[in-house]
């Protein structure tokens, strides 16, 4: 694989919390082909099936079994393992479930959150933390135009708020903290990430892909409701690039950062299955139109920031996302391929190079 981001995870120890979802799944297969030793510390793969165990990650990095509450056991395997740097992922990532069980919302989002932000100050080989939320921690007043670092959180529904009481979190430790410490600690924000390998609960490719997996029509609730598909190696590239740069200034590149797609890929609920369909070769829809818990209608992100100083762009376009996404499944659904981590593998080269091919800075 090529040495990108400056090379600068070769030989670097990376903590990953919630290594065993889907994104957490992702970045550390990308991590360890750029030379990274991945330690992941996360509860047992949410799903059945995972990309975790369908990509043997187990075997190919360190992999914990503890919860971001439990402040004493998060502590110690910091201390045990002494990383460089920490991609804090782990979370309790979607809106019904938080609507029925919202105390264990808070609990892992916001204590999680600050236990990891608590134990990692403490930890002296720690040089930098980038904390993943959400593009739904925004205070969403559902208007045309793409929120900026600068708005201020909400959040509607308990997931949501919760993920802007997180970022608030970040603030305050950064703050009263970190810039005292010299230690780099930074957010981003991303939503609405398609890919293979995810079958978590209420989500919508998720959902679809069980669906025809079963010969069955996927059932939606909102198909009129408008987000900011990307692909999953979109927000993944934007968080390497941004982990590389804090190595090198703590300063300058601790605060909050988007990581989105282009205008062109903000696309309804109804308009995106249909383009998958058309990619996967089969799927239809029907419309659940019971009463629902509230779910945002329009919600899009400006990055113009993270184009500015982190010299970060999108590389593929809503077909290439889709196209790419669906590929995946079908390699595991038709083909019946057995070594889905060498897939994954080429899909990131794939990825890295049209980056490479169009002289995309952050893919130095």
């Amino acid at each position: 694989m090529n040495d990108i981001f400056k090379n600068k995870y070769r030989g670097k120890t990376v903590f990953i919390t919630g290594h065993t979802g889907f994104k957490g799944s992702w970045l550390s297969t990308w991590l360890k082909e750029l030379g990274a030793k991945v330690v992941g510390y996360s509860l047992e793969p949410p799903t059945e099936p995972s990309m975790f165990k369908i990509c043997s990650l187990s075997e190919k990095v360190t992999s914990i079994n503890g919860d971001v509450r439990d402040y004493s056991r998060l502590s110690n395997i910091l201390n045990k393992y002494k990383p460089d740097i920490i991609f804090h992922l782990a979370a309790q990532p979607l809106v019904r479930v938080a609507y029925k069980y919202p105390i264990d919302t808070y609990a892992t989002n916001v204590m999680g959150t600050v236990n990891l932000l608590e134990a990692a100050r403490n930890v002296d080989s720690v040089q930098a933390v980038v904390v993943i939320t959400t593009d739904k921690c925004y205070e969403n007043k559902e208007w045309v135009y793409g929120y900026r670092e600068t708005d201020p959180m909400g959040g509607y529904d308990p997931y949501s708020s919760s993920k802007g009481c997180a970022e608030l979190i970040v603030s305050s430790y950064r703050k009263s903290f970190y810039n005292n410490s010299c230690k780099a600690l930074a957010s981003a924000r991303a939503g609405n990430v398609i890919g293979g390998g995810d079958w978590a609960k209420d989500r919508l490719i998720p959902d679809f892909i069980r669906a025809v997996s079963e010969d069955k029509s996927v059932i939606i609730r909102n198909p009129l409701a408008t987000r900011p598909w990307q692909y999953v190696l979109e927000p993944l590239s934007g968080y390497l690039r941004l982990g590389a740069l804090m190595l090198e200034n703590a300063k300058k590149y601790s605060t909050s950062w988007n990581f989105g797609p282009y205008e062109s890929s903000v696309l309804n609920v109804q308009d995106i299955l249909k383009f998958s369909s058309k990619c996967f070769g089969k799927g239809s829809i029907v419309v659940d139109k019971s009463s629902q818990p509230h779910e945002a209608n329009l919600l899009k992100l400006d990055i113009s920031k993270a184009n500015t100083y982190l010299h970060w762009y999108p590389v593929y376009n809503i077909k290439e996302t889709v196209g790419s996404t669906m590929d995946w499944y079908k390699e595991y659904y038709i083909n019946e391929n057995k070594n889905m981590y060498d897939y994954t593998v080429a899909q990131i080269e794939k990825y890295q190079n049209k980056a490479l091919s169009h002289n995309l800075k952050w893919s130095e």
